[in-house]
């Protein structure tokens, strides 16, 4: 009888230590709450196919999804960003999947999350943010019609990144 109580009390302290452990890496992580209802990161991925938009010509996969009071949050991570203010493209990013969410589920996230490798950035997904996105989006389409488009930064490691840096007559690094 005394084996069984003191079995079951290291396993009640076990228990209670494993608790403590996931509560303090969840509040590290930046992030809220929320059930994790999809995610893109590690190896067991849970959202299979990415959110596609037809009527927009849209596609992409958010890190994560997390359902908080029936409403599905994006999620994005940037594990090696270590900026005190997000990247404008990352804000866009994480709009685009804002609106992938609108327009898969029928309902607009109110926010969406970024989160860097020390901090975590929170983007009200607002209908000037969608309509920047919109506006955005057809930029980009106008551009991937036009014959020639100019580049628009003058950043050598965003060329060295892109994947059109073999045919870029423009890009600021050797062809690889």
């Amino acid at each position: 009888m005394k084996m069984m109580l003191a079995v079951s009390l290291t396993m009640f302290a076990v228990a209670i230590v494993l608790l403590a452990l996931a509560i303090l890496l969840r509040r590290r992580s930046g992030l809220p709450w929320g059930r994790v209802s999809a995610d893109d990161m590690g190896p067991g991925r849970s959202l299979q196919r990415p959110l596609y938009a037809a009527r927009l010509g849209l596609t992409g996969k958010p890190d994560y999804l997390l359902e908080r009071h029936g409403t599905l949050i994006p999620v994005e991570v940037k594990p090696g960003r270590r900026a005190t203010r997000p990247y404008d493209s990352d804000l866009m990013q994480l709009a685009a999947y804002c609106l992938l969410v609108e327009e898969t589920s029928g309902r607009p996230p109110p926010y969406g999350l970024l989160r860097y490798a020390e901090m975590s950035f929170r983007l009200d997904y607002t209908p000037a943010v969608r309509e920047r996105l919109l506006d955005i989006l057809a930029e980009m389409r106008d551009l991937l019609d036009a014959a020639d488009a100019a580049r628009s930064h003058t950043d050598p490691r965003r060329c060295a990144g892109c994947g059109f840096r073999g045919i870029c007559d423009d890009s600021l690094v050797e062809p690889r």
